[in-house]
């Protein structure tokens, strides 16, 4: 039923041809959005939260996926404002407020007078795509993880988790549930590594993929093995990979205060496109 404040319902199964050509209008940012709905059929069930859509004249015009974070899809401000009224309304679910910066600005100052403080937020993070082969050498050390890697790979994912977001993965009792993650996108064939005498130098992952792009994450390289290009040429690996065998497009997006990553990226090829924010309660 639709709220006749703000014109906002869940999405269901009915509605999934609309929002994937919603989505389809900025395929590269909306990627994880794309993703969700392609694999969930946007059942709640499945996607263990909501889709929220913004109608006009029975037209969808914008939407917000609700799970463990909250995405804005193709949101003007008018559309973040009555997706946050509708959030507030709720009260907090979500770990964090994650997308395209200003609607992320605005969802947040929507929901700002009834939330929780953040622990912390990140404001205009460059997004960054590529959809071309890289420019430099691929490192040949570069291949899909297995099993038999996750005495090197999990430790690595724990660190960089840790590193990027400031709390473990396996804080509360959270390590079987990310070691489950580890291990499906191991299974998807969405984990990369690269290993020196057995020991891991490299890794990065595919966090979510359409027809249209890949996204990655998990970048990550030990702290006394940076500085020496291992993750350009990783990267450079990566996307070769990924170009090849999962979607046309590779994209990610970056701490705008991370120079030598931000350097990394840009010497295999990656172009800015648009600034996200995160915001992490």
């Amino acid at each position: 039923m639709l709220s006749t404040r703000s014109g906002v319902r869940p999405l269901g199964a009915a509605d999934l041809d609309a929002f994937l050509d919603l989505a389809g209008r900025d395929p590269v940012v909306n990627v994880f959005a794309d993703y969700r709905a392609r694999t969930t059929n946007l059942e709640p069930r499945w996607l263990g939260g909501e889709m929220w859509g913004r109608f006009d004249g029975g037209d969808l015009v914008a939407a917000c996926h609700v799970g463990a974070n909250l995405v804005p899809v193709q949101a003007g401000p008018d559309d973040a404002r009555a997706f946050a009224e509708r959030a507030l309304s709720r009260g907090r679910t979500v770990s964090t407020i994650v997308g395209p910066h200003a609607a992320v600005e605005a969802l947040w100052e929507g929901v700002a007078p009834g939330w929780d403080r953040p622990r912390e937020a990140r404001w205009r993070q460059p997004h960054l795509e590529i959809a071309g082969p890289p420019e430099i050498e691929p490192d040949p050390r570069v291949r899909r993880t297995t099993r038999q890697d996750m005495p090197e790979l999990y430790p690595a994912c724990v660190a960089m988790y840790t590193e990027e977001v400031g709390v473990s993965p396996e804080h509360g009792g959270g390590a079987e549930l990310y070691r489950a993650r580890v291990t499906q996108l191991m299974n998807r064939g969405w984990s990369f590594a690269a290993f020196e005498d057995d020991r891991l130098i490299f890794k990065a992952e595919v966090a979510c993929a359409s027809p249209h792009a890949a996204q990655i994450q998990g970048v990550w390289v030990p702290p006394d093995q940076r500085g020496h290009g291992l993750a350009a040429h990783g990267m450079a690996a990566v996307v070769e990979m990924v170009r090849a065998e999962v979607a046309p497009v590779v994209s990610l997006y970056v701490n705008e205060w991370n120079e030598p990553a931000r350097r990394a990226y840009a010497r295999v090829g990656f172009a800015e496109t648009a600034r996200f924010s995160t915001v992490m309660f």
